[in-house]
């Protein structure tokens, strides 16, 4: 599809919902509350199938951007079954033809992959909303696979996502400041342009390689920077089998390992590092057989300033002991709290006691019969959401959505461990390198 094209089937759907919600209002004025409750749910449900419907059929771009946002679908103020529409945008996007595939390979490398390669394989490993990956071998033997952006992401990302965000201010999905929401979609955009950028993914590959060297039992694929360009990306193949795969043929004791590595990279890559693999997908992961790790997919990562770190690790910490004030005030350094208030407090309190319920201390199965997390952050989130002396800063947003991403994979490994252990080896380290005492962990 044309940019023109794209612009305005983007424009008409933006059009559709921001009017269908502009409508709702004025019959609202005419409907009881159940009636009127009852009708903005159906309203919701209605224009989630419209933008999942649109947003798969412009594919590229505009599913990558919508994928974007239905990672924090539980922070929109959405019904359940909406958010669950949404989530199918991360379904998985049709394969482009092997030609096209080749063609950008050796328009990109400068000559024919007969020449580049001693084998491309035409049958794709996966499709994604930005790119295709293809395995080959080198003319040396080493077995390599090579990630090719598709044709147009560059051009449409900036203005797909312009017009999503106005469909959700529009539609009033964002119940937000709207600097907040700005800040956000402005965290969303710096990430994206960094995506499709495969020099930049090259540069993090090599970058968390090395910072993930000395991590027992996780590997980080080599990239072969001669066969690299801004649209193509060619990475040592690793071995590892699928989740799904590796939970129906793995032992418990290689569940845990896995598990337990898996927070552990996550902990150590942001309170020792101040980095973040964000994008938590469970195909970005590969598991061997003894519960070694494999990590790919480096487009989507995120640097954060040590004094952030610093409260955020704050507020973990001492939600875990119990310590409501200490956590206030190391919320209003991290950005979480505007000011001082009882009701905003009270809110915050209740978010930050779900989210630690894993962390407060003794072993605790993720995915295990007394696990709850999920269910209770799911509760507390409307208080949070509705308050504006709360905010939600743009680090959170790649920074949640990488937690989130990692219980998730959790809760299907179910490993047992004494996270609350992790927690405080982890903010022990940031703390010694802010220079703060750790006096008390």
């Amino acid at each position: 599809m044309s940019k023109l094209g794209r612009i305005a089937r983007l424009g008409t759907l933006t059009t559709r919902v921001s009017g269908s919600y502009l409508g709702q209002q004025v019959a609202g004025l005419f409907q009881g509350e159940e009636s009127r409750k009852s009708s903005m749910r159906k309203l919701h449900l209605e224009n989630a199938e419209r933008i999942v419907d649109n947003l798969g059929a412009l594919k590229g771009a505009a599913m990558k951007v919508g994928q974007a946002v239905a990672q924090v679908a539980d922070s929109l103020d959405l019904p359940a079954d909406a958010r669950a529409v949404l989530g199918r945008l991360h379904d998985k996007a049709v394969p482009v033809p092997f030609e096209q595939v080749k063609s950008r390979i050796e328009a990109e490398l400068g000559g024919a992959t007969e020449s580049l390669f001693a084998r491309l394989d035409p049958e794709p490993l996966g499709t994604a909303s930005l790119g295709q990956v293809h395995a080959a071998q080198l003319k040396d033997g080493q077995e390599v696979v090579v990630k090719v952006l598709h044709a147009g992401v560059e051009e449409a990302i900036h203005s797909d996502l312009a017009a999503l965000k106005a469909m959700l201010v529009g539609g009033r999905f964002l119940r937000r400041p709207r600097e907040e929401i700005d800040a956000w979609f402005e965290e969303i955009d710096t990430r994206l342009a960094e995506e499709i950028d495969y020099r930049k993914e090259a540069e993090n590959t090599i970058a968390f390689r090395r910072l993930l060297a000395g991590e027992e039992g996780v590997i980080v694929p080599r990239v072969h920077e001669g066969w690299c360009t801004g649209r193509v990306l060619t990475l040592e193949r690793l071995s590892g089998r699928p989740l799904s795969q590796f939970i129906a043929t793995s032992t418990a004791a290689a569940r845990q390992a896995a598990g337990v590595r898996l927070a552990r990279t996550f902990f150590h890559l942001f309170y020792w590092h101040r980095a973040c693999h964000a994008d938590p997908h469970p195909g970005n992961y590969l598991f061997m057989p003894d519960g070694r790790l494999g990590l790919i997919d480096f487009g989507c990562v995120r640097y954060f300033d040590l004094e952030w770190v610093a409260h955020y690790g704050g507020c973990a910490w001492y939600t875990k002991m119990g310590e409501k004030e200490r956590v206030m005030e190391h919320a209003l350094g991290m950005g979480a709290l505007v000011r001082r208030d009882a009701d905003a407090e009270d809110a915050l309190w209740t978010l930050c006691r779900a989210i630690g319920v894993p962390f407060r201390g003794g072993d605790y199965t993720v995915g295990g019969p007394e696990d709850d997390a999920h269910e209770q952050i799911t509760r507390a989130m409307p208080r949070v959401m509705v308050n504006p002396t709360l905010r939600a800063p743009r680090e959170l947003v790649f920074l949640h959505r990488a937690l989130g991403g990692i219980y998730s994979i959790n809760k299907q490994l179910k490993p047992s461990y004494d996270w609350g252990e992790l927690l405080r080896e982890s903010y022990r380290k940031t703390l010694v390198d802010s220079g703060r005492s750790p006096s008390g962990l």
